[in-house]
């Protein structure tokens, strides 16, 4: 009896591992080829290519078009800069098996300068870009969309199939205009910018360098409402990852028709209607509290706040020209303030000092400097009196340091806007049209 049973489990393992070979008539490796063709028939036979949306591990977002041929060559346009927007890069790509299907840029393009390490190809950081990928998993792959996932950032791609009016897009610079025309916001001396839609006054900033915009505005009934949102360009304008909604209206980004030298604003148009960005001498809605965290901060940690550029002031950045100062052995580093400093003796106070590096010491020191003294408003301005210089040296009289120490101790005080979680922009409340970032 046991003999039966040990033959009669033995035939049914058998006819299952048939039914297997029932189910896969091919063995692994010729699955996988297989699906990876079907892959790159599909990303190959779009004839107009494919625009792309690229969200980076920071959330800035970019946007490119793409088209790739049969023999593992890809075409792109970025609106990285209005060079990567203009000039059709060539390189190559493969489709590989990593575990799950993978598309590869295997040679350095548009995407691999989002993830270059060296923060001067992208304006990122330091040893990871903007950390973003070159390498994707392939999360969905059909003939009108893609959705891939980076392998090592992590950052989210969607590729779209693209009509021959997107690929005339591109290929017209069209893109790249829009790039362009936004650069006109600089033409706009005023830290502070709004346009009016519908009623309603919008505060908007744009980083030009992380790809982001952040709207405030105040509603009907009067709350103040903040949206942060990246966005990229398209043919026209740039378009917001994240909605404004304020009531019945929805801002999904805007056009730019032009710029109006005589009214010094940016001609757009919001969901077809005309609007215009013009400057503003105030935010819609100070932080009362932004200066507070700022000076705390530095008084807390017992370390300072640094500018490499000083003020930036009517349209200049480094308006005082302070990247010039040297002596017969140093140069300029940048700028700092430091909130209640404590000397091992005596009162704590405040020391705004250019530091200076120093080759015989190899290593960063004051020349001079100057002590502040704070006060907070109940309107969100900070002040900052003259309170003598530092002892170390006579502080100069002419000059970039005079110039940033004149500016520094304006009366009319300063907005403080905090723009990252280890940054603030002070931006002058006479008029908004100088500031300095602050960075620690």
């Amino acid at each position: 009896m046991k003999k039966i049973l040990y033959i009669i489990t033995v035939l049914s393992i058998i006819a299952s591992c048939s039914k297997e070979r029932a189910a896969f008539d091919k063995d692994v490796d010729d699955r996988i080829n297989e699906q990876l063709s079907q892959y790159q028939s599909i990303i190959t036979s779009a004839a107009d290519g494919w625009t792309a949306t690229l969200i980076t591990r920071l959330g800035n977002t970019y946007s490119f078009y793409i088209r790739f041929n049969e023999n593992n060559r890809v075409f792109m346009y970025c609106d990285l800069d209005t060079t990567t927007a203009a000039v059709l890069k060539e390189s190559s790509y493969r489709l590989k098996s990593l575990q799950q299907p993978c598309l590869l840029f295997d040679t350095y393009s548009y995407i691999h300068m989002l993830a270059d390490p060296d923060a001067r190809v992208n304006g990122g950081y330091f040893g990871g870009g903007l950390l973003s990928d070159f390498e994707f998993s392939l999360d969905t792959c059909t003939a009108d969309s893609i959705r891939l996932t980076g392998r090592f950032n992590g950052s989210k791609a969607v590729f779209r199939k693209a009509s021959p009016q997107d690929r005339a897009a591109w290929e017209n610079k069209e893109v790249r205009k829009s790039m362009t025309a936004l650069a006109n916001l600089k033409k706009i001396l005023h830290y502070f910018k709004r346009f009016n839609y519908n009623g309603i006054e919008y505060e908007i900033q744009i980083n030009t360098v992380f790809k982001t915009a952040v709207i405030t505005w105040k509603d009907a009934s009067g709350t103040i409402h903040t949206v942060t949102t990246p966005y990229y360009f398209s043919a026209g304008g740039i378009q917001f990852n994240n909605s404004l909604v304020n009531a019945d209206k929805t801002i999904n980004g805007f056009s730019i028709t032009g710029f109006n030298a005589a009214t010094n604003s940016l001609q757009i148009k919001i969901n077809n209607t005309d609007a215009h960005i013009t400057g503003a001498t105030r935010p819609v809605k100070p932080d009362v509290q932004a200066g507070r965290r700022w000076w705390l901060w530095g008084a807390n940690a017992q370390s300072y706040w640094y500018s490499r550029d000083g003020f930036h002031a009517d349209g200049v950045d480094d308006a005082f020209n302070v990247k010039s100062l040297q002596t017969d052995s140093s140069e300029y580093y940048y700028f700092t303030y430091w909130p209640g400093v404590q000397p091992p003796t005596g009162a704590a106070f405040d020391a705004l000092i250019p530091f200076y590096y120093v080759p015989a010491i190899d290593d960063l020191d004051y020349i001079y400097g100057t002590s502040p003294r704070v006060s907070f408003q109940s309107d969100g301005r900070v002040m900052f009196t003259y309170n003598g210089d530092l002892t170390v040296g006579p502080y100069p009289v002419t000059g970039p340091a005079f110039k940033t120490k004149e500016q520094f101790y304006s009366t009319s005080g300063y907005w403080f806007v905090q723009t990252g979680e280890n940054s603030y922009d002070m931006v002058s409340a006479k008029d908004a049209k100088a500031w300095i970032s602050w960075q620690r």
